[in-house]
Protein backbone atom coordinates (compact mmCIF):
# COMPACT_ATOMS: atom_id res chain seq x y z
CA UNK A 1 0.00 0.00 0.00
CA UNK A 2 2.55 2.53 -1.21
CA UNK A 3 0.17 5.37 -2.10
CA UNK A 4 -1.03 5.93 1.48
CA UNK A 5 1.02 7.68 4.13
CA UNK A 6 2.71 5.02 6.22
CA UNK A 7 1.82 4.56 9.89
CA UNK A 8 -1.86 5.32 9.61
CA UNK A 9 -4.93 3.36 10.65
CA UNK A 10 -6.81 0.86 8.50
CA UNK A 11 -10.36 -0.22 9.34
CA UNK A 12 -12.07 -3.32 7.94
CA UNK A 13 -15.81 -3.59 8.45
CA UNK A 14 -17.23 -7.08 8.15
CA UNK A 15 -13.90 -8.66 9.01
CA UNK A 16 -15.55 -11.87 10.22
CA UNK A 17 -16.47 -12.73 6.61
CA UNK A 18 -14.33 -14.32 3.93
CA UNK A 19 -13.13 -11.23 2.09
CA UNK A 20 -13.07 -9.08 5.23
CA UNK A 21 -10.89 -11.47 7.22
CA UNK A 22 -8.53 -11.92 4.26
CA UNK A 23 -8.31 -8.16 3.85
CA UNK A 24 -7.53 -7.62 7.56
CA UNK A 25 -4.78 -10.25 7.40
CA UNK A 26 -3.27 -8.83 4.20
CA UNK A 27 -3.26 -5.25 5.51
CA UNK A 28 -1.66 -6.32 8.79
CA UNK A 29 1.05 -8.23 6.91
CA UNK A 30 1.75 -5.27 4.63
CA UNK A 31 3.37 -3.25 7.43
CA UNK A 32 1.84 -0.14 5.85
CA UNK A 33 -0.29 0.70 8.87
CA UNK A 34 0.38 1.33 12.53
CA UNK A 35 -2.80 -0.59 13.32
CA UNK A 36 -5.56 -2.52 11.58
CA UNK A 37 -8.95 -2.49 13.31
CA UNK A 38 -11.68 -4.97 12.40
CA UNK A 39 -15.38 -4.57 13.13
CA UNK A 40 -18.27 -6.99 12.82
CA UNK A 41 -21.34 -8.04 14.76
CA UNK A 42 -19.05 -10.14 16.99
CA UNK A 43 -16.24 -7.61 17.53
CA UNK A 44 -15.74 -5.44 20.61
CA UNK A 45 -17.32 -3.01 20.15
CA UNK A 46 -19.76 -4.73 17.86
CA UNK A 47 -20.85 -3.10 14.62
CA UNK A 48 -24.24 -3.98 13.17
CA UNK A 49 -25.35 -2.27 9.96
CA UNK A 50 -28.95 -2.45 11.21
CA UNK A 51 -28.03 -0.44 14.34
CA UNK A 52 -26.75 3.07 13.66
CA UNK A 53 -25.77 3.55 17.30
CA UNK A 54 -23.28 0.67 16.96
CA UNK A 55 -21.79 2.30 13.86
CA UNK A 56 -21.42 5.57 15.73
CA UNK A 57 -19.71 3.76 18.62
CA UNK A 58 -17.28 2.06 16.25
CA UNK A 59 -16.46 5.39 14.61
CA UNK A 60 -15.83 6.92 18.03
CA UNK A 61 -13.47 4.03 18.83
CA UNK A 62 -11.55 4.79 15.63
CA UNK A 63 -11.36 8.49 16.45
CA UNK A 64 -10.14 7.74 19.96
CA UNK A 65 -7.09 5.88 18.65
CA UNK A 66 -5.61 9.24 17.68
CA UNK A 67 -4.15 7.65 14.52
CA UNK A 68 -4.82 9.14 11.09
CA UNK A 69 -7.51 7.06 9.39
CA UNK A 70 -6.13 6.24 5.94
CA UNK A 71 -8.28 3.33 4.81
CA UNK A 72 -11.81 2.11 5.49
CA UNK A 73 -12.75 -1.10 3.70
CA UNK A 74 -16.38 -2.22 3.91
CA UNK A 75 -16.73 -5.95 3.18
CA UNK A 76 -20.37 -6.35 4.18
CA UNK A 77 -23.18 -7.58 1.99
CA UNK A 78 -26.33 -9.73 1.77
CA UNK A 79 -27.33 -12.03 -1.08
CA UNK A 80 -29.20 -14.89 0.53
CA UNK A 81 -30.14 -16.34 3.92
CA UNK A 82 -33.03 -16.50 6.39
CA UNK A 83 -35.03 -18.42 3.74
CA UNK A 84 -34.39 -15.68 1.16
CA UNK A 85 -32.52 -16.20 -2.10
CA UNK A 86 -31.92 -14.29 -5.34
CA UNK A 87 -35.23 -13.92 -7.18
CA UNK A 88 -35.40 -15.54 -10.61
CA UNK A 89 -38.74 -13.95 -11.52
CA UNK A 90 -41.18 -11.22 -10.49
CA UNK A 91 -43.35 -13.83 -8.80
CA UNK A 92 -40.60 -14.46 -6.25
CA UNK A 93 -40.47 -10.85 -5.00
CA UNK A 94 -40.99 -10.49 -1.25
CA UNK A 95 -41.22 -7.11 0.53
CA UNK A 96 -39.33 -8.32 3.60
CA UNK A 97 -36.51 -9.68 1.45
CA UNK A 98 -36.27 -6.42 -0.50
CA UNK A 99 -36.25 -4.33 2.67
CA UNK A 100 -33.50 -6.45 4.24
CA UNK A 101 -31.35 -6.36 1.09
CA UNK A 102 -31.59 -2.58 0.91
CA UNK A 103 -30.89 -2.24 4.65
CA UNK A 104 -27.67 -4.28 4.44
CA UNK A 105 -26.43 -3.49 0.92
CA UNK A 106 -27.34 0.20 0.63
CA UNK A 107 -28.52 1.95 3.80
CA UNK A 108 -25.92 0.25 6.02
CA UNK A 109 -22.88 1.25 3.95
CA UNK A 110 -24.33 4.76 3.61
CA UNK A 111 -24.44 5.01 7.41
CA UNK A 112 -20.81 3.89 7.45
CA UNK A 113 -20.02 6.77 5.12
CA UNK A 114 -22.00 9.14 7.34
CA UNK A 115 -19.89 8.31 10.39
CA UNK A 116 -16.49 7.37 8.94
CA UNK A 117 -15.94 9.80 6.06
CA UNK A 118 -15.70 12.79 8.44
CA UNK A 119 -12.80 11.01 10.18
CA UNK A 120 -10.59 10.94 7.08
CA UNK A 121 -7.62 13.36 7.29
CA UNK A 122 -7.96 16.66 5.45
CA UNK A 123 -4.60 16.20 3.73
CA UNK A 124 -2.96 13.25 2.01
CA UNK A 125 -4.61 10.34 0.25
CA UNK A 126 -7.19 8.32 2.17
CA UNK A 127 -9.70 5.78 0.89
CA UNK A 128 -13.19 4.57 1.73
CA UNK A 129 -13.97 1.49 -0.36
CA UNK A 130 -17.16 -0.55 -0.19
CA UNK A 131 -17.92 -3.83 -1.91
CA UNK A 132 -20.53 -3.52 -4.61
CA UNK A 133 -21.24 -6.06 -7.36
CA UNK A 134 -21.20 -6.03 -11.14
CA UNK A 135 -24.81 -7.22 -11.12
CA UNK A 136 -25.66 -3.85 -9.58
CA UNK A 137 -24.67 -2.19 -12.86
CA UNK A 138 -27.75 -1.17 -14.85
CA UNK A 139 -25.71 -0.78 -18.02
CA UNK A 140 -24.24 -4.28 -17.67
CA UNK A 141 -27.52 -6.04 -16.88
CA UNK A 142 -28.40 -8.37 -19.76
CA UNK A 143 -29.92 -11.25 -17.79
CA UNK A 144 -32.44 -9.71 -15.38
CA UNK A 145 -33.50 -11.46 -12.20
CA UNK A 146 -31.84 -11.11 -8.79
CA UNK A 147 -34.04 -8.05 -8.27
CA UNK A 148 -33.31 -7.17 -4.66
CA UNK A 149 -29.56 -7.72 -4.86
CA UNK A 150 -29.18 -5.88 -8.16
CA UNK A 151 -31.29 -2.91 -7.08
CA UNK A 152 -29.74 -2.58 -3.62
CA UNK A 153 -26.22 -2.61 -5.07
CA UNK A 154 -27.28 -0.05 -7.69
CA UNK A 155 -28.54 2.11 -4.83
CA UNK A 156 -25.20 1.67 -3.06
CA UNK A 157 -23.39 2.87 -6.19
CA UNK A 158 -25.50 6.03 -6.20
CA UNK A 159 -24.78 6.61 -2.50
CA UNK A 160 -21.04 6.26 -3.15
CA UNK A 161 -21.13 8.67 -6.08
CA UNK A 162 -23.09 11.30 -4.14
CA UNK A 163 -21.01 10.96 -0.97
CA UNK A 164 -17.80 11.35 -2.99
CA UNK A 165 -18.99 14.72 -4.29
CA UNK A 166 -19.61 15.98 -0.77
CA UNK A 167 -16.36 14.45 0.52
CA UNK A 168 -14.30 16.25 -2.12
CA UNK A 169 -15.37 19.64 -0.78
CA UNK A 170 -13.85 18.89 2.62
CA UNK A 171 -11.13 16.38 1.79
CA UNK A 172 -9.99 16.82 -1.83
CA UNK A 173 -7.34 14.10 -1.69
CA UNK A 174 -9.71 11.43 -0.35
CA UNK A 175 -11.18 8.65 -2.50
CA UNK A 176 -14.62 7.09 -2.04
CA UNK A 177 -15.32 4.16 -4.36
CA UNK A 178 -17.38 1.04 -4.97
CA UNK A 179 -15.45 -2.13 -5.82
CA UNK A 180 -16.55 -5.35 -7.52
CA UNK A 181 -14.47 -8.24 -6.09
CA UNK A 182 -15.50 -10.82 -8.68
CA UNK A 183 -16.88 -14.17 -7.57
CA UNK A 184 -15.18 -15.20 -4.35
CA UNK A 185 -15.51 -18.44 -2.37
CA UNK A 186 -17.40 -17.07 0.66
CA UNK A 187 -20.63 -17.62 2.58
CA UNK A 188 -22.28 -14.85 0.55
CA UNK A 189 -21.67 -16.62 -2.75
CA UNK A 190 -22.33 -20.08 -1.36
CA UNK A 191 -24.44 -22.13 -3.77
CA UNK A 192 -23.89 -19.68 -6.63
CA UNK A 193 -20.10 -19.55 -7.01
CA UNK A 194 -19.56 -22.55 -9.27
CA UNK A 195 -22.10 -21.94 -12.00
CA UNK A 196 -19.56 -21.51 -14.79
CA UNK A 197 -17.86 -18.55 -13.11
CA UNK A 198 -14.21 -17.80 -12.43
CA UNK A 199 -14.07 -18.27 -8.65
CA UNK A 200 -11.12 -17.07 -6.58
CA UNK A 201 -10.19 -17.55 -2.94
CA UNK A 202 -10.57 -14.67 -0.45
CA UNK A 203 -6.80 -14.11 -0.08
CA UNK A 204 -6.41 -13.67 -3.83
CA UNK A 205 -9.42 -11.35 -3.97
CA UNK A 206 -8.01 -9.25 -1.13
CA UNK A 207 -4.64 -8.92 -2.86
CA UNK A 208 -6.29 -7.79 -6.10
CA UNK A 209 -8.49 -5.25 -4.32
CA UNK A 210 -5.53 -3.84 -2.37
CA UNK A 211 -3.73 -3.34 -5.68
CA UNK A 212 -6.73 -1.47 -7.08
CA UNK A 213 -7.03 0.72 -3.98
CA UNK A 214 -3.33 1.50 -4.07
CA UNK A 215 -3.61 2.72 -7.65
CA UNK A 216 -6.63 4.99 -7.18
CA UNK A 217 -6.28 8.75 -7.46
CA UNK A 218 -8.59 11.47 -6.13
CA UNK A 219 -10.00 12.17 -9.60
CA UNK A 220 -11.40 8.61 -9.59
CA UNK A 221 -13.40 9.17 -6.42
CA UNK A 222 -17.08 8.36 -6.73
CA UNK A 223 -16.58 5.68 -9.37
CA UNK A 224 -17.09 1.92 -9.59
CA UNK A 225 -14.18 -0.44 -10.37
CA UNK A 226 -13.69 -4.17 -10.64
CA UNK A 227 -10.90 -6.25 -9.09
CA UNK A 228 -8.66 -5.56 -12.10
CA UNK A 229 -9.02 -1.80 -11.85
CA UNK A 230 -11.39 -1.52 -14.82
CA UNK A 231 -14.24 0.95 -14.44
CA UNK A 232 -17.67 -0.71 -14.37
CA UNK A 233 -20.59 1.06 -16.12
CA UNK A 234 -23.37 2.40 -13.96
Amino acid sequence: MQSLKQGGLAVVIGDSGGIGSAMSEALAESDSFARVLGFSRTSDPALDLLDEASIETAARTVKDTGIDLRLVFDATGFLHGNSFGPEKSLSALDPAHMAHAFAINAAGPMLLMKHFLPLLPRTGKSVFATLSARVGSIGDNALGGWYSYRASKAALNQFVHSAAIELKRRTPEAVCVALHPGTVETRLSGGFARQGLDVRQPAEAAALLINVIDGLSPDQSGEFFDYGGTQVPW
